[in-house]
């Protein structure tokens, strides 16, 4: 068994094992079933399962389904199908609604002990006689309600007698502690609303502060992994744990979540830019979902190096979404194979290559990895080039297609540019060139030099493609809790062009990837292609100043 080095949660792991504090690991990823998840739970998933893989322990999948408002099924699939994809496999899947008689046997368990009571005070009063970080709090008037009463009430709730809103369960702890999670925090809540897993079963909840430590403590974990916000959760956690008594007690551990520029993590920010049809669903590969990085091309292996060099640390910092990009980049250049695209065609007719005729060339697929081999590509009378890549009166320093100069089409010929015709109303619908045979590439012929090298689409075998470019969906980093968040979204996120690929990707299958030369990594869509007219979405662009 070997536990890797490197941050402190893994070091609190080996101590734990060297010391004999337990046997063995058991971590847990516990999401909510409220929304898919996005690249900080990746962060999350690879730190739990990593960790509790490393020294030869268990990691559990867990739902915490408290919440039958905002939960479904239909998550609860999407994140099972995040976690496979990412490349990990739980020892065990649970939900906290597994445990929901257990739960309530313990909140009895607590109101016998004085440690409980029922309270009328509304969400809005409760809140209001919370007191402040300089105030203490209040006592709720019916806080010295007696165990009989308590229990008669609690009962009630549990038989469904209870409007929503109009009773809770809440703790009694302290009303004067510093810490305002220990002011006599609600415990349960009613709701008569229906649950993905056990319908109308159940007209009252557990919150996420009593349910997340017993089913922690229920299923064994002993290193339960939390984001910051929860640091100043971990004495009602513990509070929890030992006043209900249970048998095994957990112990609540907090790093840093994952916060990247330009990025949006929150998932109920994420939800309205579904709900509000800022982007076409969970999974458009503008969106930091898993789902929506799958979609786009993204691979499992470049996000987990992610995560990895991201590291676990004990303050919040941003990382760049630029590091993201330089590992997906690193983890592609070796396996995509390189081909061509013209995105934005302007035909070439090369007047002096005999027409009719076609003849085949050789190109690498990928110059460093000779083991995806090579192929032969088609070259005519006419091609495509990329419109950019001319310029009737060029700028300065440009080297690339402008009347009278000459440039290597890749893995071709020198072509000069002779005539550029234009249509009625001015726009260049067509370049006039001649090419030179002796040139052919690979043919040793060294007898001048051109500046300039463009890619290229033979016209008569080229498949028509769709490319579909995209940018962050916020303009700028915000932190807004609110909706303001939506003035920011950025309307140049996706930009959809036509252009051609080589004939080879005609039939290229759903998340198959290319390096298409000068323009970036790409892969099939696998919702919107079509049999001979494939969607490619870029996944990054080629170069970025990025340095890790």
């Amino acid at each position: 068994m070997t536990v890797a080095s490197g941050n402190f949660i893994r070091s609190i792991v080996l101590d734990d094992l060297s010391s004999g504090r337990v046997k063995e690991i058991v971590t847990r990823f516990p999401p909510e079933p409220n929304g898919y998840l996005h690249i900080g739970h990746a962060k999350s998933i690879c730190l739990n399962f990593e960790v509790a893989a490393e020294a030869g322990g268990r990691t559990h999948l867990r739902f915490d389904d408290t919440n039958p408002l905002k939960e479904s099924a239909e998550y609860v699939e999407a994140i099972q199908r995040d976690v496979r994809w990412l490349g990990f496999r739980w020892d065990q899947m649970h939900f906290a609604s597994d445990y929901f008689e257990e739960m309530y046997q313990y909140a009895l368990r607590l109101i016998r002990k004085e440690q409980a009571y029922v309270c009328d005070l509304s969400a809005e009063q409760i809140r209001l006689t919370r007191g402040t970080l300089t105030t203490p709090g209040q006592e709720s008037p019916f806080r010295g309600r007696g165990v009989e009463e308590n229990t008669d009430l609690f009962e009630r709730m549990r038989a469904g007698e209870f409007a929503d809103g109009s009773k809770v369960l809440r703790a009694r702890i302290d009303m004067n502690s510093p810490n305002l999670n220990l002011r006599d925090p609600v415990l349960y809540r009613i709701s008569h609303a229906s649950h993905h897993r056990t319908g109308s079963a159940w007209p009252i909840y557990p919150m996420y502060d009593f349910a997340h430590p017993l089913e922690d403590a229920i299923e064994g974990v002993t290193h339960s992994i939390c984001t910051l916000e929860f640091a100043d959760h971990r004495p009602l956690y513990d509070w929890v744990v030992r006043e209900c008594e249970v048998s095994h007690a957990p112990r609540q551990y907090e790093f840093a979540r994952l916060n990247m520029t330009r990025t949006v993590m929150s998932k109920r920010q994420l939800k309205t830019f579904v709900d509000e049809g800022v982007v076409d669903g969970w999974d458009d590969p503008r969106m930091p979902t898993i789902a929506g990085l799958r979609r786009r091309g993204v691979t499992p292996e470049s996000l987990r190096t992610f995560a990895r060099e991201v590291g676990v640390a004990r303050s919040n910092s941003v990382v760049d979404e630029r590091m993201l990009e330089h590992f997906i980049r690193e983890d592609l250049k070796l396996t995509a194979p390189r081909t061509m695209a013209v995105l934005r065609p302007l035909r070439v007719v090369i007047e002096n290559y005999p027409e009719g005729e076609t003849e085949w060339l050789d190109a690498e697929n990928n110059s460093e990895n000779p083991l995806l081999g090579a192929r032969q590509i088609p070259f005519s009378r006419v091609l495509y080039v990329e419109r950019d890549d001319f310029m009737e009166v060029p700028a300065p320093k440009y080297h690339r297609m402008f009347p009278g100069n000459e440039v290597r089409l890749k893995n071709a010929y020198f072509i000069r540019c002779h005539e550029a015709v234009k249509d009625a109303t001015g726009d260049i619908v067509e370049l006039r060139c001649t090419y030179d045979p002796a040139t052919k590439s690979g043919s040793g012929f060294n007898e001048r030099k051109v500046k300039g090298t463009i890619h290229w689409v033979e016209a008569a075998h080229a498949a028509p493609a769709e490319f579909r470019l995209y940018e962050p969906l916020i303009e700028e980093d915000t932190d807004d809790d609110g909706d303001a968040f939506l003035q920011r979204v950025n309307g140049r996120s996706l930009e959809v062009v036509h252009g051609f690929v080589e004939a080879g990707l005609a039939g290229a299958a759903a998340y198959d990837r290319y390096q298409f030369f000068r323009h970036g990594y790409f892969s099939v869509d696998p919702l919107l292609s079509a049999p001979g007219r494939p969607v490619f979405n870029r996944i990054v662009s080629l170069k970025s100043s990025f340095q890790v």
